[in-house]
């Protein structure tokens, strides 16, 4: 099984490419506050189809160019 993550389309200008935020929390080891961590990853979207706003999962997969190691496997919601 390959790691999926959920996150929000912030971009969607480039062709066949989104730009997915991804959303996390963590705990300081120390004092034990939450906090959220915000990672962008470029993910690949063969039909275009996506826009910003939509929260989708994607998959970890094979590298498809320099930056794109994920791929779009579904839409949550618009």
């Amino acid at each position: 099984m390959k790691n999926e993550l959920r996150g929000k389309v912030v971009s969607a200008r480039q062709d066949k490419t989104v730009v997915v935020e991804v959303t996390s929390v963590k705990k300081h080891p120390r004092y034990e506050k939450r906090y959220e961590i915000h990672k962008k990853y470029k993910a690949h979207d063969e039909e275009n189809e996506l826009e910003e706003g939509e929260e989708v999962i994607i998959r970890e997969t094979k590298p498809i160019s320099k930056d794109k190691r994920w791929k779009v496997v579904k839409r949550l919601k618009s």
